[in-house]
């Protein structure tokens, strides 16, 4: 009797064993949803930190290439007169400036900037370049090595400020042939955010402006 008694007070009962059942079930939810909202909080600082390397490059390489623009004027048959290399729009962007080492041979390179349909899907802010030649006009891109700057691209807009005029302008469009505008903005969003302008002021080539005097043009960054 007393071994019988001793077995029954050192035993569970089946309502505690249920309690400890429901308390354990209600700890591994609680600990499920908080591995659930850290993987969630991980993805997220992904997905920025990514955001804020994609923007860290394609503005340092803008800054780089199309910042150090050449203003090399090529004769064209007459009456027209000697132009720049430097053609833009709202959508698209073509000039011959200086390709930055870390992205490959240095030197000159004509660069077009515009969006393209990219192979793995959607939309992205696609620069092509060919090696500088001396040529009356830009080269076919459509076979130019690329490099994809921006993806998922929904929208991209250019705009060019011109400083002759009293009042400096921005412009949707370049349409002066005998110069370069002062800088060029980028408006560009994405399927995941709206990027914050991209500001370059345009700096010619040391030897590619001779009325320029070494000096630099488009002001300071």
């Amino acid at each position: 009797m007393r071994r019988g008694t001793a077995a029954r007070e050192h035993g569970f009962t089946l309502v505690e064993v249920l309690v400890a059942i429901t308390l354990l079930s209600v700890l591994m939810l609680g600990l499920g949803g908080a591995v659930h909202n850290m993987g969630q909080a991980e993805q997220r600082i992904d997905a920025r930190l990514a955001l804020a390397d994609e923007m860290r490059m394609a503005d340092a390489f803008l800054r780089q290439s199309l910042g150090r623009v050449s203003l090399r004027r090529v004769a064209l048959p007459p009456p027209a007169r000697p132009a720049v290399l430097f053609s833009g729009s709202a959508q698209q962007l073509a000039w011959v400036g200086v390709m930055p080492a870390r992205y490959g041979a240095g030197g000159r390179y004509f660069f077009r900037l515009a969006a393209e349909p990219l192979e793995s899907g959607g939309t992205g802010l696609v620069v092509r370049f060919v090696p500088w030649a001396d040529a009356p006009g830009f080269p076919d891109f459509a076979r130019a090595e690329s490099r994809v700057l921006v993806r998922d691209l929904r929208t991209v807009r250019l705009a060019y400020l011109d400083t002759e005029p009293r009042v400096p302008v921005w412009l949707p469009a370049w349409e002066p042939t005998t110069r370069a505008p002062d800088r060029v903005e980028l408006a560009i969003e994405t399927g995941r955010a709206a990027w914050p302008p991209i500001t370059v002021p345009l700096r010619p080539l040391a030897a590619s402006d001779a009325s320029s005097g070494g000096a630099a043009f488009g002001g300071s960054d």
